[in-house]
């Protein structure tokens, strides 16, 4: 059958049923609830989909809860802070601290051991205007072995030297002593004051 044979405005497979009408459907979605309910279908799910229903969505930034989520971590937490507390305390009085001051110069000493001997550095940094200024003289020994029966008083041969503070905020001094130990006694002293130091070379 050609084209031009089919009557106007009917298809070819009109007289077969595709689908279902409106009157049919209509029927059918008479007793059909499109109500969603969770907990009804959740009732009969798994205990491992109940558990992802039931957790709580956790905060994005929680490391403090993290921290404190049960008595270990509490009590480890506390412990740290006090350990905290107790270093800044302790740096705050110096303990850790190895400058001293001497008339509003902070002082840092450090030793180097060269060739038998021991060179010392001495860095003066100004703490304010009034800062003192002007010679120091340094006097250096080598501490006393006590353990080797020798009097508590004995000292060893001193090494002096002198150096002078000018109105630089920061200088750096170098010398060197005639000493190979482990402990050092230094003892500086300017017009007013006297400052005295045991350090250990490294």
């Amino acid at each position: 059958m050609e084209n031009d044979e089919l009557p106007c405005g009917n298809r070819p497979n009109s007289k077969y049923k595709l689908s279902k009408t409106n009157n049919d459907l209509s029927a059918e979605t008479e007793n059909l609830n499109f109500h969603y309910n969770r907990e009804r279908r959740l009732a009969n799910a798994p205990q491992s989909v109940k558990d992802l229903y039931n957790e709580q969505k956790q905060s994005r930034f929680g490391v403090f809860k993290a921290l404190v989520a049960d008595k270990p971590r509490r009590t480890l937490f506390i412990i740290i802070i006090f350990m905290c507390v107790g270093i800044l305390m302790l740096s705050r009085f110096g303990f850790f601290d190895k400058t001293y001051i001497l008339d509003g110069n902070k002082i840092d000493i450090k030793g180097t051991f060269f060739e038998e001997t021991t060179l010392i550095t001495l860095r003066k940094t100004a703490q304010n205007e009034n800062a003192y200024t002007g010679h120091v003289d340094i006097a250096v020994s080598q501490a006393i072995d006590q353990t080797a029966g020798e009097p508590a008083d004995m000292t060893s041969n001193i090494f002096y030297h002198r150096i002078y503070f000018s109105f630089e905020k920061e200088e750096e001094y170098r010398f060197i002593t005639p000493y190979y130990g482990p402990v050092l006694l230094m003892v500086l002293q300017n017009e007013k004051n006297n400052l005295q130091i045991k350090f250990s070379p490294e």
